[in-house]
């Protein structure tokens, strides 16, 4: 990829530094990066304290923070800001790197915010797809971090960001959104490959609909994502084939990317019967089998893994990419990394 097709610069990537084996290691840099946050940064009203740990870790990021130094802080909003991110700091400093960080929130259910996952998730996203000149994949990628609003209107799937979805006083881009029943205060244009080479330009704004309809092109990109980030952070090589519909093959396991995909797999696994609006909200169905059967579980070797995902209620979609490090039958997943 040319360095001018670049894409998502918000993660903060370029303040990171990348060790022998291509994992990211963490800066001083993008440790200042979250001073910048609203909310860290000290209202003019802000108490001596809170101004003081503020300027103190701009000029030295790592730098110890003792307790009591919080405590000092007048604003309680702002001493519950600064005690979750100096934990959130202090993990990722621990680990070294972002992908070692992340393994271990997951693998041990450490609780951080949504908001600090998802950043660390686009981080990590950005490393894995960096030389990548698909836009379909990346605009695929996107729904590891940012849930999506999804419309479904005869057989047809379309995701679009959920933030552009609702944000107010916005209009349709295109007759091609109105064709798509957006609602009128969407600004969304469906990817497509007539413009797919203005994805990098924009892609910040996260304003690309992309259509999730099984078996087509969206699809097939979602499952490229999972296959580069389970090679990257677990390093096991695997095919996964998207499914069009459920299959009547027995299934020995499966992973939810979804809150509700885990419940549609429980539901199987139990015997019981897909009610239809469940099975409507099914929206991305996957056959996974390890290239190396050497990597799974002895149990369960040579058989494939059913990935589900699927929507809420109301259309909304929220991928748990955390749920493929914690759920695959992997043999001795500690070893790695």
């Amino acid at each position: 990829m040319s360095a001018s097709r670049d894409f998502w610069l918000s993660c903060g990537h370029h303040l990171l530094d990348r060790d022998t084996a291509g994992r990211l290691l963490v800066t001083d840099e993008f440790l200042k990066a979250y001073l910048a946050r609203p909310e860290l940064v000290p209202p003019s009203e802000a108490c001596a304290a809170e101004q003081g740990l503020h300027n103190s870790l701009l000029a030295d990021p790592r730098r110890p923070v003792a307790a009591s130094q919080i405590a000092a802080i007048a604003d309680p909003d702002a001493r519950e800001n600064w005690e979750m991110m100096i934990a959130w700091r202090d993990h990722l400093v621990r680990h070294r790197t972002l992908e070692a960080g992340y393994l271990q929130i997951v693998r041990r259910s450490i609780k951080f915010p949504n908001v600090l996952m998802g950043q660390l998730t686009q981080a990590i996203l950005r490393n894995v797809l960096d030389r990548c000149d698909d836009a379909f994949v990346l605009r695929a990628a996107e729904m590891f971090f940012r849930p999506q609003k999804l419309l479904m209107q005869e057989g047809l799937v379309t995701a679009v960001d959920e933030e552009i979805e609702t944000s107010p006083g916005r209009q349709p881009s295109s007759p091609l959104a109105a064709l798509l029943g957006l609602p009128a205060i969407t600004e969304a244009e469906l990817l497509s490959d007539a413009n797919a080479g203005s994805y990098w330009d924009r892609s910040d704004r996260f304003d690309m609909a992309f259509d999730l309809t099984a078996g087509r092109r969206g699809s097939i990109a979602l499952g490229e994502v999972i296959t580069r980030w389970l090679s990257h952070l677990l390093a096991i090589d695997v095919a996964i084939e998207p499914l069009v519909e459920l299959q009547s093959a027995p299934w020995n396991w499966y992973v939810g990317l979804s809150s509700e995909g885990s419940s549609i797999g429980d539901t199987i696994w139990n015997g019981g019967d897909l009610a239809d609006a469940m099975r409507e909200r099914l929206v991305g169905l996957y056959r996974l089998t390890f290239r190396e059967p050497a990597d799974m579980m002895e149990k369960v070797r040579g058989e494939p893994v059913y990935l589900l995902a699927a929507a809420t209620s109301d259309g909304e979609l929220r991928l748990k990419p955390q749920n493929l490090v914690a759920g695959l039958p992997v043999l001795d997943a500690e070893a790695v990394h």
